[in-house]
């Protein structure tokens, strides 16, 4: 009768305990589950629920007696609730509190004979955004970015998704650089670049990115990270007419060297090779290929193993050239029915194409992927249903400011004006922060752009 008695005493407690937190108490029957609190040796709680379903109650009055003698069980004060899970950040904090008479502090003896491999080798790791302050650490920092031993350890990391160097309406004689990971705008300050004339992007290898004045004459290329400028020298074929650009790496690394090709309707082109420094003329365009070619200038060019491709509308389809052998090639490729403001884009080697999909009043962004056996575009995705639903009878324009296997779209209409990014590999749809004026509120609007991947080493 002890031991009921006891039972009893704790479903009465229990009883209380809900009704001081406001929950109604449940009837009183035996089948109800009374919480105890067990301790043991090592400190920790453990509740424990006991089902009294599953057996008699004197089975129960014994587990209670048991844990009684053995001081490893407490009945539940009545005004103490039972103790809760402390969140991550407040276990954190506890033990920062805890440590704070303890810290230990860094010996400079150790720390200063600290391998310079090490070290190197830590900050090519580190996130791009991060380049902006480590830089400033120091001189001995600062220099890394000469350092060869720095490059091998750069040339190590895995690339990283590309940023978008980009021109706005508001300033077009200076860039916003957009970092998709971090989704933040960078404003660098490239003081080599003219500022008596408009400056455009146009194509971009290893880091590095290739402008050229409104004007079409003058060639410039840059590393918008690291500042490092190159001004082309003048072009041997005089042609004013409107161009279209493409750039590769010679290898791996700009080290290696660079080539940068423009073409005009025409067929007249121009190579420049960054290693001699001067453009040449390999040859003139082969007889199989249509002239004039009726290039997309709305689309950039894309770049695979040496060869750059470029979109052209009679006949439907793609011209190529290799920047190795010089060999130039065109595909008939149809293109899909309602497509407007399309271009090529790349992912891993495979081309892509990018467009708005018109019919009646809908409008929708459609991905394609070129099916090489066939010379067919096949769709693969499309934006989201909800989000083509703000297009809905608006005359809109796209503009695709980078196709390096993450995608930058500029939708705009005379109600609105959106950048979204999509992840070829992933397939994900994302919306783009607001390109604001620096230390300002005041919106951008984007006017062009490419898309580079960042390398603090890459030099013009």
């Amino acid at each position: 009768m002890e031991e009921l008695a006891m039972l009893r005493q704790l479903i009465g407690q229990l009883q209380h305990l809900l009704n001081l937190h406001g929950s109604p108490p449940p009837p009183l029957h035996l089948h109800h589950q009374p919480f105890f609190e067990l301790h043991h040796h090592d400190n920790h709680h453990r509740w424990c629920v006991l089902d009294m379903n599953d057996g008699s109650a004197d089975d129960y009055c014994d587990l209670v007696m048991a844990a009684g003698k053995s001081g490893s069980f407490k009945l539940l004060e009545p005004s103490i609730p039972p103790p809760s899970k402390k969140s991550r950040k407040e276990q954190n904090r506890g033990k920062l509190l805890g440590n704070t008479g303890t810290t230990e502090i860094m010996e400079q003896g150790i720390w200063k004979e600290f391998p310079e491999d090490l070290i190197e080798a830590v900050i090519a790791r580190l996130p791009i955004d991060t380049f902006f302050r480590f830089r400033t650490v120091c001189r001995k920092w600062n220099s890394l970015l000469d350092s060869q031993s720095f490059s091998q350890h750069c040339n190590q990391v895995p690339q990283a998704n590309p940023w978008f160097y980009t021109i706005t309406h508001e300033n077009v004689n200076s860039g916003a650089m957009y970092d998709p990971s971090l989704k933040k705008w960078h404003h660098p300050s490239i003081s080599s670049l003219p500022t008596k004339m408009i400056v455009l992007p146009v194509a971009s290898a290893g880091g590095l990115v290739c402008f050229i004045d409104i004007g079409h004459r003058n060639f410039y290329v840059c590393n918008p990270l690291t500042r490092s400028f190159k001004e082309l020298p003048a072009r041997s074929v005089k042609v004013w007419s409107r161009i279209a650009v493409g750039m590769t790496l010679n290898g791996n690394a700009t080290s290696e060297g660079y080539r940068i090709l423009w073409v005009c309707c025409d067929g007249e082109y121009e190579v420049y090779d960054s290693v001699k420094n001067s453009w040449t003329r390999p040859g003139s365009m082969p007889s199989n290929i249509k002239l004039p070619l009726s290039l997309n200038f709305r689309s950039q060019a894309v770049s695979i193993d040496g060869t750059v491709y470029f979109m052209r509308s009679d006949p439907e389809g793609i011209v190529s050239y290799d920047m190795i052998s010089g060999v130039w090639k065109q595909f008939i490729i149809p293109a899909p029915f309602h497509l407007s403001d399309h271009t090529l884009a790349e992912c891993d080697g495979q081309i892509m194409l990018v467009g708005l999909l018109t019919k009646n009043a809908a409008t929708c962004v459609c991905i394609w992927e070129l099916q090489k056996m066939t010379l067919l575009w096949k769709e693969v995705d499309r934006m989201p249903n909800i989000w083509c639903l703000e297009f809905y009878g608006k005359h809109v324009r796209m503009t695709c400011l980078g196709n390096k296997g993450l995608l930058m779209l500029s939708l705009r209409s005379r109600q609105m004006n959106r950048l979204v990014t999509y992840n070829v590999k992933s397939r994900e749809w994302l919306k783009v922060p607001g390109c604001l004026v620096p230390r300002g509120k005041k919106r951008q609007w984007i006017a062009c752009g490419t898309a580079f991947h960042p390398c603090l080493t890459a030099t013009a």
